[in-house]
């Protein structure tokens, strides 16, 4: 039988679920701002809308991730020494 993993949360946080709920938000939320923020764009070509594409996917995601980073700090209940 295995030992069983050792699991360590130091700031009582589960990161799984920001990395998650990043990943969902960013697409549900990113994928309208990119069209509509394309809309007015001239991308004549398929490059040119791919590099549109992460330019904007880049910050939406970083946005994204420090909002629910900042949810989970502020949600998690951590335990003072």
């Amino acid at each position: 039988m295995p030992e069983p993993v050792e699991t360590s949360s130091p700031d009582g946080l589960d990161y799984g679920w920001v990395m998650q709920m990043t990943f969902v938000l960013t697409i549900v939320v990113g994928a309208p701002i990119v069209a509509i923020l394309s809309l007015p764009a001239d991308l004549p070509t398929w490059g040119d809308r791919v590099e549109f594409a992460i330019r904007v996917g880049a910050i939406v995601w970083l946005v994204t991730s420090l909002l629910v980073f900042a949810y989970a700090k502020r949600t998690t209940e951590t335990s003072g020494p």
